[in-house]
């Protein structure tokens, strides 16, 4: 699958717009991206709350805009908004990230297919092992927090909304000025 893979983005290089490959349970996928601004502000919010209290939660671990990560023996590969990852991995060859140096992902919905997060992404990243989930969904203003995996799916889910103080593994992310997609201004209104 990693093959195919490495085809599939060898072939988006030489596409216009921007592509990524991930791997799911019925193999490689290619799919064009086109995040909007407000789901980029969304991660920029997330990714600098949480990397300041990395710094005293796991001092070297940072959160990164989505690298692939990869757990080979379950044939998955996927490329997350954001992950929480020793930052000494960015400096290695490979290509993706060990889904077991992973501690958390973090997704934002996209209008465009909310079901990938909700549902393949869901079971696929417990199990990859991976201890935290977070999925911030600007369609409707609403937030899950995953954890406590167990094979393939997660035995804990916490439900929040935007202008909630979100309780995230050892980390808490204040969604305050989260924005909905089509709405002016803060939160749900």
């Amino acid at each position: 699958m990693r093959m195919i893979a490495e085809e599939l983005e060898a072939y988006a290089e030489r596409l216009e717009g921007a592509w990524i490959v991930e791997i799911g349970p019925s193999g490689p996928v290619l799919a064009m991206t086109c995040p909007s601004k407000r789901h980029q502000g969304t991660i920029r919010r997330i990714r600098e709350q949480l990397d300041e209290q990395l710094l005293t939660t796991h001092p070297g671990y940072i959160c990164a805009n989505g690298p692939e990560i990869e757990h080979p023996a379950i044939g998955r590969m996927r490329r997350p908004d954001a992950v929480v990852i020793p930052e000494h991995v960015l400096d290695e060859e490979d290509l993706a990230v060990d889904a077991t140096e992973v501690l958390a992902v973090i997704e934002i919905v996209s209008p465009s297919n909310p079901n990938n997060d909700y549902g393949e992404k869901l079971a696929e990243y417990p199990a990859m092992g991976i201890a935290h989930y977070l999925i911030v969904d600007p369609r409707t203003g609403t937030i899950e927090v995953h954890s406590d995996p167990c094979k393939n799916r997660y035995s804990r889910k916490d439900p929040y909304i935007f202008g909630d103080a979100v309780p995230f593994g050892p980390w808490t992310v204040e969604t305050a000025d989260f924005r909905r997609y089509g709405k002016a201004g803060n939160g749900v209104g």
